[in-house]
């Protein structure tokens, strides 16, 4: 048995997650795939099991908009607001008077590298405390709910001054379907889910309903308990942020288009230029390295490698780290715990998924090392 194998079978075995599917690919295809434990009641996790993937859409949303980039309907200098009039209105959260929030115009006009980047000034509630007493104080509806209205969230930052994580893809979704014309969901699935032969990726869980996951969260007494954590169904809106159910061979397929440079299966969604906008440092200078949980039971505080910069998908990696991962490498996740990171320098893309709350805490994060460490040891 490899070392991927035990190190999945052992923390299954420890509860240290309730089920697991991990998958490793390159360029020419998968190269491993184990799923262990139980995916749901009386259903072992399967090499198919549907998963919410929450964050994980962002990278489809990113790829979404390199597309209009690469056929020159959009620039990553495009205003916000010359696409979205509606983003005039947002104002940067400046402090408080009493419980009344302190509102002014931002000075600087937010563009698209700014939203691809997390770099727009919006914040989830999840990550600024400041954010769930302006939605308390504002009556304002969470992103989660799927209204339009929702998106309407404070800037906690001047644009371009740092990153913060938010609903910027939510945003970047609107502006894809204001330059496109269509629905984003009718767009993603005729220009990235088809062409990429991913049949298991879904706005809505319908089709996925019979292999889906429970999710499960971390109770104090350690064991796990179901809870109903969703994207909400047929939204006003579908956020590009948070909104996509998938599976890991569904999702390896994207990975794999990465590291085919633009085209998988002679299907090409980009020129090989476009993948490299994508892929590179588009932080203008900013770099990050700690996320600091405003909601723990949602997520523990996240630790990244120093000088982590982030591209038009996901975080990137500016250094190789030792055993692991190279410079270069792409990667996020979403809330639930699944993961996946593609390093085009090693020729590699995995993922490794579960379905339980908190996000990043600290039993998962060991199981992923432990995975990640043994897929470069076999390299």
């Amino acid at each position: 048995m490899g070392d991927m194998e035990k190190s999945l079978q052992a923390a299954v075995a420890a509860d240290d997650v309730p089920f697991v599917v991990a998958m490793t690919g390159n360029a020419q295809g998968i190269t491993w795939s184990g799923a262990y434990g139980e995916a749901a009641p009386g259903r072992a996790a399967a090499e198919d099991t549907a998963f919410r993937i929450f964050s994980m859409t962002k990278a489809i949303g990113g790829l979404a908009a390199t597309m209009l980039i690469d056929r020159g309907r959009l620039s990553l200098e495009t205003p916000v607001d010359e696409v979205l009039p509606a983003w005039k209105e947002l104002q940067v959260l400046d402090g408080w008077e009493g419980d009344t929030p302190v509102m002014r115009a931002p000075k600087v006009r937010a563009t698209i590298r700014h939203l691809v980047t997390h770099t727009s000034g919006l914040e989830y509630e999840f990550w600024n405390p400041d954010v769930p007493r302006y939605l308390a104080a504002t009556g304002h509806p969470t992103v989660l709910s799927g209204l339009k209205a929702s998106l309407n969230y404070p800037l906690t930052f001047d644009p371009g001054t740092r990153w913060g994580y938010g609903i910027s893809i939510d945003w970047l979704g609107q502006a894809i379907e204001a330059v496109d014309g269509r629905r984003i969901d009718a767009f993603c699935r005729a220009e990235i889910f088809d062409p990429l032969g991913m049949t298991d990726t879904a706005f809505e869980p319908d089709a996925l309903q019979a292999r889906l996951c429970t999710v499960q969260a971390r109770t104090e007494d350690g064991s796990f308990r179901d809870t109903g954590l969703a994207p909400p169904p047929h939204p006003e809106v579908y956020g590009m942020g948070h909104a996509l159910y998938s599976t890991a061979p569904d999702y390896m397929r994207f990975l794999r288009m990465i590291l085919n440079r633009g085209a998988l299966d002679g299907n090409r969604l980009l020129s090989a230029k476009a993948v490299d906008t994508m892929l590179a440092d588009q932080m203008n200078g900013l770099t990050f390295q700690t996320m600091r949980s405003a909601a723990p039971h949602v997520s523990a505080d996240v630790e990244l490698p120093a000088d982590t910069t982030h591209s038009v998908i996901a975080a990137r990696s500016e250094s190789d780290q030792p055993g692991k991962r190279r410079k270069g490498t792409q990667s996020w996740a979403g809330v639930c715990n699944t993961h996946y990171w593609v390093d085009p320098a090693s020729d590699l893309a995995a993922v490794i998924m579960t379905q339980t709350l908190p996000f990043a805490e600290p039993r998962f994060m060991r199981t992923y090392d432990a995975f990640e460490r043994a897929v470069y040891a076999g390299l």
